[in-house]
């Protein structure tokens, strides 16, 4: 579990590709924190660590990870959010992030706000997706590449964020241009009530 309180961005160093999965190998201030079989979240999605070794370390991503989410766009010197598991002792700042991408979406609009950003992103929409939960709320919470945000103006298939400068600068949300695909995780409150309903 995690909060979607991102704690730096790692570099993309190495990239196997081993059938249909993917091994990333990244650089970050905390490899030498790390264990095997930790927990990781890279841009949102929640990943293990297999190897650690000069310096680095090493996860995979298996084909269901990729074709959900934007880590197979992913090129060496790359940037990506992480952030390690929650400690159950601790404040959460965030939200309950499980790092489990459902979707990509797009960023489509971009707009300076005094010295923060407005993002607009938008996602494929259905009415079965709907029905599972997947849609946005306003004033509720929503995960784009790892980052806890509140949702401005949601429409059916698209919502804004407003980031302020300090997450803009220390998150890859300052790589993100029109056009930039990203991987968002809706609240499991949301798809928890979606399934109570469906149940009834």
């Amino acid at each position: 579990m995690f909060s979607g309180i991102v704690e730096e961005m790692a570099t993309l160093v190495g990239l196997t590709k081993i059938d249909g999965n993917i091994d990333f190998t990244f650089k970050c201030s905390f490899v030498n924190e790390l264990k095997i079989d930790q927990s990781v979240a890279h841009n949102g999605v929640c990943l293990t660590v297999v190897k650690i070794e000069d310096d680095t370390y090493t996860v995979t991503a298996m084909k269901e990870t990729l074709l959900r989410s934007n880590l197979g766009l992913l090129e060496i010197g790359d940037h990506v959010n992480v952030e390690r598991s929650m400690l159950m002792n601790g404040r959460l700042d965030g939200h309950i992030v499980q790092g489990h991408v459902d979707q990509t979406a797009k960023c489509i609009d971009m707009e300076d706000a005094d010295g923060s950003t407005y993002f607009t992103f938008e996602y494929e929409c259905n009415k079965e997706m709907v029905r599972r939960g997947y849609f946005t709320v306003d004033k509720g919470s929503v995960t784009v590449n790892g980052v806890s945000l509140t949702v401005c103006d949601p429409t059916e298939n698209t919502f804004r964020v407003a980031i302020i400068p300090y997450t803009r600068e220390n998150t890859n949300f300052c790589d993100i241009q029109v056009g930039t695909v990203v991987n968002i995780e809706f609240d499991i409150l949301g798809k928890y009530i979606a399934r109570l309903q469906d149940l009834k």
